[in-house]
């Protein structure tokens, strides 16, 4: 889609891109004030500890606690990574050997995929279909196969769907995990976004919040959608002592620390009151119910997501009117609705995307980029502001 949007871009179009997750918000102005102070401290020009400043493990542990009631012991339990998607790499590098079964939701964020793959690990697609609010059916799943299972890749609020998980979805996977002897790793990058605000349960539940929790699972946690530091890459693995140990050993030689004047920035954001993160997430919801009522009143079916920073729509059946009409204007040919018309075509979220971006300049990324489950779904984010996103929407339904 980058390479789609460049050539409509260099062939004069005026596209809104709405296909990239990467934040349009900055740093609130503590946040910023923060990191510029430690660029001047002499101590952020030498190499980190490797485990990550004692300061932001204990200001990530203080998180937990105040947060979400969980009393981790920084020294054995937290590790500072740069980024979800390092501490992600690491684990699958050190739990996944080839041939072993990786488990992970389907539609799922596309590193998951990509990283069994080159790990030679064999994948169990848990299907998370709209009947069940996109959260998969862990009961579904025979026993056999669970016993295979070597590690289970979750991620609430989802990317892309924007599902978040309830506590008893997270206490059932806590139990399989404790009775077939496999690890689970919580992809908890969009922390804090939950639609909701502070009602009751609006927030998307950390999976160490679950007894027996810390016996199977870690959680990867990332300051990059929670305080807009997408950029600056910092974040923190934390759960199960033992694969925490084992991560270290691993990045050791693997890897590289968050920059010192970083983790000094995040100390701040972490140890605020968190209202930074609460604006945040109420401007996310502000912008979700302007993208999502108007493809809503353009004919599409818009699933109502509880968190995250997109929204996820299914792809409507056209007729084969100008609607329906390839971008030449000829029928196109396409899988029948079951609906016994000839004239009956279903769009795929990909066909859909690809219109979107000639007739509408607007950009978004197919379902199928997510795995199967998303073939007739499109993905938009919501990382433009307000009127950009209204403009999008109008040019959306017109070329619908």
């Amino acid at each position: 889609m980058d390479r789609k949007v460049a050539q409509a871009v260099a062939s004069g179009a005026d596209v809104i891109d709405l296909a990239k997750g990467n934040p349009d918000a900055y740093p609130v102005a503590f946040i910023r004030d923060a990191a510029k102070r430690a660029v001047d401290d002499p101590a952020n020009a030498r190499y980190t500890p490797f485990d990550g400043k004692p300061a932001f493990l204990e200001a990530a542990a203080d998180w937990y606690r105040c947060v979400h009631g969980v009393a981790l012991d920084w020294p054995t339990q937290l590790f500072a990574v740069e980024g979800a998607v390092d501490g992600l790499a690491g684990l699958y590098a050190i739990l996944v050997d080839r041939g072993d079964a990786v488990a992970f939701v389907d539609p799922y964020y596309p590193s998951y995929h990509c990283m069994a793959v080159m790990h030679g690990a064999h994948e169990v697609l848990l299907p998370a279909l709209a009947d069940r609010g996109f959260l998969p059916d862990l009961d579904a799943v025979p026993a056999e196969t669970w016993d295979r299972v070597k590690m289970l890749v979750l991620n609430y609020p989802n990317n892309p769907t924007g599902a978040q998980a309830p506590l008893q979805f997270l206490q059932r996977a806590v139990e399989l995990a404790h009775e077939h002897r496999f690890v689970i790793v919580h992809d908890y990058a969009y922390a804090g976004l939950g639609v909701g605000g502070d009602a009751p349960g609006a927030q998307q539940y950390s999976i160490l919040e679950v007894p027996g929790a810390f016996d199977v699972a870690v959680e990867v946690c990332s300051l990059s959608k929670m305080y807009a530091m997408a950029g600056w890459r910092a974040g923190f693995v934390a759960g199960n002592e033992a694969v925490i140990a084992r991560l270290k050993l691993y990045h050791y030689q693997m890897g590289s620390m968050i920059t010192g004047s970083i983790q000094d920035a995040g100390v701040v954001a972490l140890r605020s009151d968190q209202s930074c993160v609460a604006e945040l997430a109420q401007r996310y919801a502000a912008r979700r119910r302007i993208v999502a009522d108007g493809l809503r009143a353009a004919g599409l079916d818009v699933f109502d997501s509880a968190g995250g920073i997109y929204v996820w729509a299914r792809v409507p059946e056209f007729g084969s009117g100008a609607a329906g009409a390839g971008h030449d204007g000829e029928s196109e040919r396409g899988v029948g609705n079951g609906n016994g018309g000839e004239n009956e075509r279903v769009w795929t979220g990909e066909r859909l995307a690809d219109h979107l971006l000639s007739a509408a300049s607007v950009a978004v990324l197919p379902g199928t980029c997510f795995g199967t489950v998303g073939r007739d779904y499109i993905r938009l984010s919501l990382l433009k502001s307000e009127p950009e996103l209204r403009e999008a929407v109008r040019r959306i339904a017109a070329a619908l």
